[in-house]
C-alpha cells in the first residue's frame, strides 16, 4: 500500500512538473518575438555566453569523438572489406546522431549550470524580486534573452562539433590507416544526403529548446538558499540528458 502510494505521489509530481514547464515554455515563446526587438543587445550577449565560450569545450570534444570515429570505424568497416567507406560513415554518424546529442550533452554541462546558477543566484539575493518591485517583469528581462540565446547557439555549436568531428576522423582515416584522401571525400559527398543534414540541424533546434528551457526554468523555479541552487544545477544537467536521449529517440523514428 505505501508503495502504491508512492508511486501515484511520483507520477502526480512529475505531470505537476511537466505541466508548470509547458506554461513555462508557452510563456517564453510568446514573450521570444518581442524580445528579438526590444532586447537584441541581451540576446546577442547570452548568445555570445551560450555559444562563443562553450566553443574550446566544443571543438576539442568533437575532434577527439572525431578521431575515435576514425578509429573505430575503420577496425569495423575493414572487416567487411568496406573501409572505403569510412568518410560517408563517419560524416552520417556526427551529423545525424552524435554531433547533435553530445552537443546537447555538453552544452547542459557548460552552458545550462551557468544559465542555472545565475539565474538562481539573482532569486536567492532578491534582485528578481528587485525587478518586481521596479515594475520590471524579470521573466521578459532576465530568462527570455538567456532561453533565446541559448536555442539560437545550438544549432552552431553543434555544426562546429560536426565540422571538427569530421577532420579529426580525415585524419585518423587517411593519416594513420592509409584510406586513400579521395576516397574518403568522394564518399561522403555521394552518400550523405542534404535531408542527413537538416535531420542533424533539426535535432539541434530541438534540443537546444530542450536544455535552455530546462536550464532557466530551474533556475527561476529553485529554492532560494544555496543548497537550492546547487540542487537545481544538478537536475538541469540530469533532466537535460534524459529529455535530449528521449527526444532523440522518438525525432529519429519519426523521420526513418
Amino acid at each position: 500500500m505505501a508503495l502504491l502510494r508512492d508511486l501515484l505521489f511520483t507520477f502526480r509530481a512529475f505531470f505537476e512538473t511537466f505541466g508548470a514547464l509547458s506554461l513555462f515554455l508557452l510563456r517564453l515563446a510568446v514573450y521570444t518575438p518581442r524580445a528579438l526587438v526590444r532586447r537584441f543587445p541581451l540576446i546577442v550577449a547570452q548568445v555570445h555566453n551560450t555559444g562563443a565560450l562553450s566553443l574550446v569545450i566544443i571543438m576539442i570534444c568533437g575532434f577527439f569523438v572525431g578521431m575515435v570515429l576514425g578509429l573505430q570505424g575503420y577496425d569495423t568497416l575493414s572487416r567487411f572489406d568496406s573501409e572505403d567507406i569510412l568518410g560517408a560513415a563517419t560524416a552520417l554518424a556526427l551529423l545525424k546522431e552524435l554531433g547533435p546529442v553530445i552537443t546537447a550533452l555538453l552544452f547542459a554541462g557548460r552552458a545550462g549550470t551557468a544559465l542555472t546558477s545565475e539565474i538562481g543566484l539573482m532569486k536567492a539575493t532578491d534582485q528578481l524580486s528587485a525587478m518586481e518591485m521596479m515594475a520590471v517583469d524579470p521573466l521578459r528581462r532576465v530568462v527570455v534573452p538567456r532561453f533565446v540565446g541559448g536555442v539560437v547557439a545550438m544549432p552552431f555549436l553543434a555544426a562546429i562539433f560536426s565540422t571538427i568531428g569530421i577532420a579529426g576522423a580525415f585524419l585518423v582515416g587517411v593519416g594513420l590507416m592509409d584510406v586513400d584522401s579521395g576516397t574518403f571525400w568522394a564518399q561522403m559527398r555521394n552518400n550523405v544526403d542534404p535531408e542527413d543534414v537538416w535531420e542533424g540541424v533539426f535535432k539541434s533546434f530541438v534540443f537546444g529548446i530542450a536544455a535552455s528551457v530546462l536550464a532557466v526554468f530551474e533556475g527561476y523555479n529553485c529554492v532560494p538558499t544555496a543548497e537550492g541552487v546547487g540542487r537545481a544545477t544538478t537536475r538541469t544537467v540530469v533532466l537535460t540528458a534524459i529529455a535530449v536521449l528521449v527526444l532523440d529517440y522518438i525525432i529519429t523514428a519519426a523521420l526513418l
